[in-house]
């Protein structure tokens, strides 16, 4: 099968290289997934599980790429809930070869179904934004109706689906980012819009929940906007300053079937939108990749058809 491998950690994105490898093992619990669509994460490429397995082996030349969206095409020994034919989307292992390949193995627990009418393109986009979203606003902070969450970074992956879950929710809702982003961001649902870089961050007021995507200097000055028994929540850093009277939760994305299915019923009924970018074949997604070029919406590489 053809992949996007990767082999120097040093080179970053512009290293990685089209290869062709042989198709994975179905292992116990497994499923074999014929890749439509995948998304990548530039940072993965910084990660100790992208280079090492989870003994400290070296396991180059590995296959990045954490999201993905196809089709089972093979059941590993003992593998239940899914079935050979069945549309999936999900979150492949952090210390395995990933879904920048025709072909992947993924633990089928990792996975849920894709309705028919969910394109992979969107589903593979979705993942680990949506994913994110939803643990860092349900499952860590525990947003209600009627709270005011502040998002920064409201225009990005994540930003975008949270601001949109926590509308839904019945929160009030103030989107951060730059100054361009502040039409899409209150097109998203937000209430109101904060210019980091023009808006003192104070003017955001006390609020119940800060979910931070952008860490540093942001994110310690976040810390005094929390009300008392609220919530700062960061994908970016463990936080070193805390609200004086609430909680600060660092946390890293997990899979989960059952917020997945949440999430796609959510697309599939237009009530969550999915900001894709560019869309390249998997021969061109060295390039596309190690452009830097900063788009509208995730890059995904489309990798076959459906």
């Amino acid at each position: 099968m053809l992949a996007i491998t990767a082999q120097d950690r040093e080179a970053g994105v512009s290293g990685l290289t089209l290869t062709d490898l042989p198709r994975p093992h179905a292992a116990e619990n497994d499923v074999i997934v014929r890749v439509c669509a995948a998304g990548f994460t530039r940072g993965e490429l910084d990660w100790p599980a992208t280079w090492t397995d989870r003994a400290g082996r070296d396991r180059t030349p590995s296959v990045p790429g954490h999201e993905v969206s196809g089709v089972v095409t093979e059941l590993g020994y003992g593998t239940t809930g899914l079935t050979v034919g069945q549309r999936v989307f999900g979150l492949t292992d952090w210390a395995r070869d990933g879904s920048l390949a025709e072909y992947v193995a993924v633990e089928a627990r990792n996975l849920a179904p894709l309705p028919a009418d969910v394109d992979h393109t969107a589903a593979a986009a979705l993942v680990i934004s949506g994913l994110t979203a939803w643990q860092g606003l349900f499952v860590h902070a525990g947003i209600a109706t009627g709270q005011t969450v502040l998002v920064h970074g409201a225009a990005g992956g994540v930003g975008s689906i949270a601001v949109q879950l926590a509308r839904e929710a019945g929160a009030r809702v103030i989107g951060s980012g730059r100054t361009a982003d502040r039409e899409t961001v209150l097109a998203l649902g937000a209430h109101a819009f904060l210019d980091l870089g023009a808006d003192p961050l104070e003017n955001a007021g006390k609020v119940d929940v800060v979910f931070d995507v952008i860490g540093g200097d942001i994110l310690d000055r976040s810390a005094a906007l929390v009300r008392d028994g609220g919530t700062l929540v960061t994908i970016a850093q463990p936080p070193t300053v805390r609200p004086e009277d609430g909680r600060a939760v660092f946390f890293v994305v997990e899979p989960d079937r059952a917020q997945l299915s949440h999430l796609a019923e959510r697309l599939r009924a237009g009530r969550l939108q999915v900001r894709v970018g560019d869309v390249r074949p998997l021969a061109e997604a060295v390039a596309a990749l190690a452009s830097g070029r900063r788009g509208v919406g995730r890059t995904i590489i489309r990798v076959q058809e459906d």
